[in-house]
């Protein structure tokens, strides 16, 4: 796959791009955990959420967030991570103006990225969030959010407990015009160790099922722009 570099708001970003035959195929981003606890784009989940979206005919990115590999800049605790993502959308745009449609994958403090990222960009209409942290980061800004998406966190998780994904969950749930879908992967901990193949397994169901016009609401509501 193409070794990339694009410019970002703090300098240049290192990543990965896979682009699709068809011009109008829609985009796929995936987000790492956290830059200061060893999270890269190379990442083994983040990894298999690239191939999961390339092998379903996506254009599809990841990408080193500032300070890690070869892009520049320092760690700023979010705010530019999410600066960052926006970037990246922007520049798989900027190659592929007749993608319509988008998708966000983050995993840990990648999916509070992308999470934030949802409630920017209109065109993102699906999302999965793996191992959310609500416990360590606000989720509050999604109110609501916008679009239909996949939660998925194991039961052993002691970085991000069941508890307080729950809560999030309900939370979410509750809101009108999306469908949220949750699953729990049994016997995991936040880095799905022995647990990966059961983690990509669910995550390709679900991307499947939403392909085939499937886990959305009905009637589909119209989002405000």
């Amino acid at each position: 796959m193409p070794e990339i570099i694009f410019n970002g708001p703090a300098g240049r970003l290192e990543g990965r791009y896979q682009p699709s035959k068809q011009k109008n195929a829609p985009i796929a981003i995936v987000l790492h955990p956290h830059p200061q606890f060893g999270g890269t784009m190379n990442n083994q989940i983040v990894y298999q959420l690239f191939y999961m979206f390339q092998k379903r005919g996506f254009t599809t990115l990841r990408f080193n967030f500032r300070s890690i590999g070869r892009s520049q800049g320092e760690f700023d605790h979010g705010a530019g991570e999410l600066s960052d993502a926006a970037s990246a959308l922007d520049w798989v745009q900027s190659m592929h103006p007749d993608s319509k449609s988008c998708w966000v994958a983050g995993y840990s403090f990648g999916s509070w990225i992308g999470m934030q990222l949802l409630m920017r960009r209109p065109e993102i209409e699906g999302f999965m969030s793996i191992a959310p942290q609500p416990n360590t980061y606000d989720f509050s800004f999604l109110a609501p959010c916008p679009s239909s998406g996949l939660i998925i966190n194991g039961d052993l998780d002691k970085v991000a407990p069941e508890k307080d994904v729950n809560t999030l969950v309900d939370k979410l749930k509750a809101q009108k015009g999306i469908l949220i879908t949750h699953k729990t992967v049994p016997g995991a901990n936040h880095f799905f160790n022995g647990q990966v193949d059961t983690l990509m397994a669910e995550c390709e169901d679900y991307l499947d099922r939403r392909l085939n016009g499937e886990l959305t609401p009905e009637p589909a509501a119209k989002r405000i722009r």
